[in-house]
């Protein structure tokens, strides 16, 4: 049905436009029953629908229907699988149109700063350009039902410590390149119907009302085309909030804020343009929904088996001592197996908060192995719920493990760890866990780990155990996918979408984590995650895109179609392929990772970058080619000063590996570029920089080379005995002034020569 917005605008009253822009209640948006537009409904679900009816809250503790609980994004962002999670995404579409919800709030994209962010389980990755990938095609597969998504939460959302009010003070290229990247690529590849604005300040404005985020970066330059909706409670200046983009407030505010908005508009502190905007966006989104309503049910047990689908593809074998032909796993159905650790009957699978599902079942790994006929010995050992050490089941456990073949220990972070609204104090486990797994692998040298936790933990034992499974947090069917994995049904697949370090105090935000309540310095730029502990060549437990397979994989034949690229418009691409081969003995997926190196010299960047991923799978001996496409943006980094994305011209390096640390082939591509960043020239100006740069490097060349020339010391000899060296570069690295002060050069001669350099650079 074909529905003029604009004119059904002008039916409005002031006050009717007013409270469109606000709630109806705590889930719904506002109804006008006299013009037929009706009433519309939004529920948490980023791994799952939490539907509320009665008692209706944002923090998760109070119930809601019954509904599939998918594996959490911790796990999901390490599937590194678009397809999975465009799928993903329909299915709970599916579950939205059945029980009349129109928009999904997530997926929630936000960096993964630091390893004690309360709500890191929420979130994809530690990595932009993974997390907004998997985003987009988890939006566009919600999106095809007709189901709005709320990409959340903009911007810099990455600690829950006074998350309400701290100011995140971070510089524009950090910002960019790190806070606000994933983001532009959701928008911008998947138009999510709206993006949620975060609680938190940002260099001193509040996000949702912040002019530069909402209206010149998320609309003008990124074309943002749908609703922008708060967070529940986070507005703060009402009016200043819809002047910088931010239409809709959520929930209810009681109509206080109805009424300003009306008085402001009477007043003309709020020019009414901007409230028709608002309320054109708002309507929008209504009778998108509204206008493709269709009947729909949905089969609770179908994406059960879904949901374990999913994990099975995004757990993570971080370890398996002996390799695919020799490892403890994958384990024989036959052996003497003892399943020691409370997760084992009682699994942790979903974070606490807003995105806490009422899952219709759950299967632990105890149902799953008794379902296939295989034996087990189960001692709890310790509780899921806490920490508490226990001698007598602490004895039982390690009495277990030694009767055993082999020893499974089901550890995990308990709920209390862990949720929306608080950060981990710390990166350990409960010390009760860390206690029996250490005992057990004394006694038992065949001893494996099931961890299930929504990020990173240290790992003490790690160098008794002979495997490691990281499960993360992988929804109501985590017990069935543990079984498939742990005993070979299904080929471990998942690589981290995030670096385990060996210590918190390893982090790159350690000194500025989580602030003081008031404020929190993001000092550490650009060097997030794996861009600072490649760049640092720190030792880290497991680095980003590890993850090992019951198979092995040759990569070969890498190819880039040129040697090198010209970019002149910034729409040319180029494209780079490369072999994988399945060299083992059983069917296996791969996640193969395009990495690259800036080796021009002209910013200080990482040492790698990811720019492209894909997710290939094969049967023994089966070989097939990746392919990758490569645009200006993969070799790109922000220059604040041009106020742009800037690509020196220079060598890069093209790397394809497994991992941020398994690099397995790479390629020099020499790139040029038509885009130069701002260069004024002033008596500070540096001889070097002048001949740096492309546009001036021949006629600096001219000049400074003759002046060096003429330079009564001699290159081979200087006083401080450095062969020359340090009078050399105290030539090339001084200001242009020390021509005139070492009376190289007259005043005027200077200054011409710098008026000269700047029209050669306009």
């Amino acid at each position: 049905m074909a529905r003029d917005i604009k004119e059904l605008v002008k039916l409005l009253t002031i006050e009717e436009k007013a409270g469109l822009c606000g709630g109806e209640d705590f889930w719904h948006l506002r109804s006008i029953d006299r013009l037929g537009i009706p009433r519309i409904m939004a529920s948490d679900g980023p791994h799952g629908l939490r539907k509320q009816k009665d008692n209706p809250d944002h923090l998760g503790h109070n119930d809601s229907i019954k509904a599939v609980c998918f594996p959490a994004a911790c796990a999901t962002g390490s599937s590194f699988d678009k397809e999975l999670l465009y799928n993903m995404g329909a299915a709970l579409g599916e579950e939205c149109q059945a029980e009349n919800v129109a928009v999904l709030l997530g997926p929630a994209i936000n960096i993964k700063r630091n390893p004690l962010c309360g709500r890191n389980f929420e979130y994809i990755s530690e990595d932009p350009y993974l997390a907004g990938a998997i985003a987009s095609s988890f939006i566009q597969g919600a999106q095809s039902g007709n189901i709005g998504t709320s990409l959340k939460h903009f911007a810099a959302n990455n600690q829950e410590f006074f998350r309400t009010t701290v100011d995140v003070i971070a510089d524009e290229r950090a910002l960019r390149e790190i806070y606000l990247a994933a983001f532009e690529i959701a928008v911008k590849e998947s138009q999510p119907w709206t993006v949620m604005s975060s609680y938190n300040k940002i260099n001193g404005i509040h996000s949702s009302e912040n002019h530069w985020l909402l209206a010149e970066v998320l609309r003008d330059e990124w074309g943002f085309k749908g609703c922008v909706v708060s967070d529940w409670y986070g507005t703060s200046d009402r009016i200043a909030g819809i002047k910088a983009g931010l239409d809709l407030e959520m929930p209810y505010s009681g109509g206080h804020n109805d009424k300003a908005l009306a008085e402001a508009v009477k007043t003309g502190d709020l020019p009414e343009a901007i409230l028709d905007a608002a309320v054109e966006r708002i309507l929008t989104l209504i009778f998108k929904y509204a206008d493709n309503r269709i009947k729909a049910e949905f089969d609770r047990d179908a994406h059960h088996e879904l949901s374990a689908k999913i994990e099975k593809e995004s757990a993570v074998l971080l370890k398996n001592e002996g390799g695919p032909d020799n490892g403890l796993l994958p384990l024989k159905k036959d052996r003497k197996i003892a399943f020691i650790g409370a997760f084992a009957d009682k699994p942790r699978f979903q974070g606490g908060g807003s995105s806490h599902i009422n899952a219709h079942k759950v299967t632990s790994a105890l149902q799953a192995a008794k379902a296939r006929g295989i034996a087990v010995n189960y001692v709890e050992g310790f509780p899921a719920d806490r920490d508490a050490h226990d001698p007598a089941a602490l004895k039982a456990a390690v009495d277990a493990a030694k009767q055993a073949d082999v020893a499974v220990i089901f550890a995990g972070l308990p709920d209390v760890i862990e949720s929306e609204g608080y950060d981990r104090e710390h990166m350990r486990l409960p010390e009760c866990q860390n206690a029996i797994i250490n005992a057990v692998a004394e006694v038992q040298p065949h001893s494996v780990v099931v961890l299930h936790n929504g990020s990173p933990v240290e790992m003490p034992w790690i160098d008794k155990v002979k495997s490691l499974l990281e499960l993360y947090l992988g929804g109501q069917a985590v017990g069935e996918a543990a079984i498939s994995l742990l005993f070979g049904e299904t080929n471990p697949s998942g690589k981290l979408a995030e670096t385990f370090p060996l210590r918190i105090e390893d982090n790159p935000s350690y000194e500025n984590f989580p602030g003081d309540g008031k404020a929190v310095y993001y000092h550490e730029g650009v060097f997030v995650g794996y861009r600072y502990y490649d760049y640092r060549k720190k030792d880290v437990l497991f680095p980003f895109g590890h993850g090992l397979s019951y198979t092995t994989f040759q990569y070969s034949n890498m190819n880039i179609e040129n040697s090198s690229i010209h970019f002149v418009n910034g729409s040319e691409t180029i494209a780079v392929t490369a072999d994988v081969t399945n060299t083992g003995k059983v069917a296996g997926k791969e996640v193969v990772q395009l990495y690259i190196e800036d080796k021009t010299g002209a910013a200080i960047r990482p040492l790698r970058e990811l720019k492209g991923f894909e997710k290939l799978s094969l049967a023994p001996g089966e070989t097939k080619q990746v392919v990758f496409t490569l645009d200006k943006r993969s070799f790109a980094w922000y220059h604040t000063g041009l106020g742009g994305w800037y690509c020196a011209s220079g060598e890069y390096v093209v790397i394809i590996g497994a991992s941020s640390r398994d690099m397995r082939l790479s390629a020099v591509i020499q790139v040029a570029s038509n885009a130069y960043p701002p260069f004024h020239v002033d008596w500070n100006t540096t001889v070097d920089a002048l001949l740096k740069d492309p546009r001036s490097k021949q006629a600096a060349e001219k000049i400074f080379t003759r002046h060096r020339d003429q330079s009564k010391w001699e290159p081979g000899v200087d006083a401080l005995g450095s062969g020359g060296k340090w009078n050399e570069r105290a030539y090339f690295e001084a200001p242009l002034r020390h021509l005139y002060m070492t009376q190289r050069m007259s005043y005027e001669e200077v200054e011409k020569m710098i008026e000269a350099f700047n029209k050669l650079l306009c």
